[in-house]
């Protein structure tokens, strides 16, 4: 598919995601709810960890670094996260640098990312149905997709879960470890050191970014196709990704529209607040930013969905739905004859 192609599957995502925003709406609960358990866990540390002190009028006051980083020295498990960084556009940078180095999560916090996982296996279904349809499903019919489609797809994520741990486990140390310190060691200048390290990233996460455009597919041809099988809908998802070189041009963009909210981000976001307004406009300006994030995500599924259904030609797929009575054909048939034969009946009196 040409550049065109690609830019009106885009538009056409665009017109999906705005056309059902109970669905962006409801990502963004779930997310919230999510998060929820950790953000009491956290706070009850750090009730324990004020208690009465002088910290604690402090602190509620305004940002005091002072305790923040007493509390990060002693924190275990989950307030381990808790760190300067999370506030404002640090939190981007912090995670995006932990992703791409591999770091280890605390266990609970990978434990609810893990619960995050499954149901988010539950609820893509109802989302690809929804958009592939092109049209409102309704509560029962996108949690009848999201049933239907939940066990191929903990069987997809397992797969996929195998693949990124190849990537992570033995790619990503070979590049980073083996290769790099072999590459540097030679080497006198830093920046061409720092150069090389970036090239690295960029390989890297051209490896990431195939990996996730064939799973996308995969997910896509598992409910437009209803295909059963996880292993054969990722077989047939690289090989669309492998055949349709617009599949990664369409990942490109969508990744292009991530950056530019990012980028946003990063010149909006204030740093850490004082108690009262300030501290609202800062939240208030967190959650537009995952609000924007949860919309970009969606606009990725649905410009894929968009983007395979022109290329495979199952534009059917989102026809209207079946008429029912009383709209059918065969309800209007029965009227039009009970019409006819009333209009009979009164031409017979009238003779």
């Amino acid at each position: 598919m040409t550049a065109t192609g690609v830019r009106s599957a885009f538009r056409d995502g665009i017109r999906r995601v705005n056309g059902a925003p109970i669905v962006l709406f409801g990502m963004f609960v779930v997310t919230l709810l999510v998060a929820v358990p950790l953000t009491i866990a956290l706070r009850s540390m750090l009730e324990a960890h004020l208690g009465q002190s002088l910290e604690a009028e402090a602190a509620a006051v305004g940002t005091n670094y002072g305790w923040w980083r007493e509390f990060s020295a002693q924190a275990s498990g989950l307030g381990t996260t808790f760190l300067p960084s999370v506030v404002g556009f640090g939190a981007v940078l912090d995670n995006l640098n932990a992703f791409l180095d591999g770091e280890r999560l605390p266990p609970t916090l990978a434990g609810v990312l893990a619960g995050w996982m499954v149901i988010w296996s539950f609820l893509v279904g109802g989302v690809l149905d929804r958009y592939a349809r092109g049209r409102p499903t309704r509560a029962h019919g996108f949690f009848a997709a999201c049933g239907t489609h939940f066990w191929r797809f903990l069987r997809l994520g397992i797969a996929a879960a195998a693949v990124y741990a190849v990537l992570f486990q033995w790619v990503r140390p070979w590049l980073f470890d083996d290769g790099y310190e072999r590459l540097i060691r030679n080497m006198t200048v830093e920046r061409s050191a720092f150069t090389l390290r970036l090239v690295l990233y960029a390989v890297f996460g051209t490896l990431l970014m195939l990996v996730n455009v064939v799973i996308d597919y995969a997910r896509i041809r598992i409910v437009v196709e209803d295909r059963r099988s996880a292993l054969g809908a990722l077989i047939a998802g690289a090989r669309f990704v492998a055949r349709e070189k617009g599949s990664v041009l369409l990942y490109l963009l969508n990744a292009l529209a991530f950056l530019v909210l990012v980028l946003v981000y990063a010149l909006a976001a204030p740093g850490a607040p004082r108690a009262g307004f300030s501290m609202w406009v800062v939240f208030a300006v967190g959650e537009l930013y995952l609000l924007g994030r949860h919309y970009l995500k969606l606009l990725f599924y649905a410009s894929e969905t968009a983007f395979f259904q022109g290329a495979l030609a199952h534009a059917s797929y989102t026809a209207a739905p079946p008429v029912v009575w009383p709209d059918s054909p065969a309800a209007e048939a029965v009227v039009n004859a009970d019409s006819a034969e009333g209009s009979s009946a009164a031409l017979g009196t009238g003779r």
